[in-house]
């Protein structure tokens, strides 16, 4: 088999093309989150704790020098992340409940019980049974 085949036949298995179409989905809902998060949430949540903007939330280490820039750790980028994580985690665990509960069917009715053998099944077993006997 000559590999241009082989790989033709690999990327047009089901699996791996909907794992291309979840990717690209995925990737599409992540820079939506992110304008939710960065652009939606946080501005009025960093106007009411007092009008900080949560992207130049820094805690400096060591403040800049002429030689020097300063150190920082950015908390309010790890309180994006964190929240962003948040509502990804929250909507991916809302679809997997949709497709489990779509999943999710009825128990099948029990079988019904073997209808009674009809007198001549008995008849012959009777004569099956007593030929063994002798």
């Amino acid at each position: 088999m000559s590999m241009t085949k082989e790989f033709k036949e690999f990327a047009m298995r089901g699996n791996v093309v909907d794992l291309a179409v979840g990717l690209v989905l995925g990737v599409a809902f992540g820079r939506i989150v992110t304008v939710l998060v960065e652009r939606v949430i946080m501005p009025p949540l960093g106007l009411l704790i007092g009008g900080i903007d949560f992207n130049d939330l820094v805690i400096t280490l060591r403040e800049a020098t002429a030689q020097a820039e300063a150190v920082t750790i950015g908390i309010g980028e790890l309180v994006n992340a964190l929240l962003q994580f948040v509502i990804v985690a929250f909507a991916i665990f809302l679809v997997v409940k949709a497709i489990n509960r779509l999943k999710r069917t009825e128990p099948a009715p029990p079988e019904p019980a073997p209808a009674e053998p009809s007198e001549e099944a008995k008849l012959l077993r009777e004569i099956r049974d007593a030929l063994r006997t002798r």
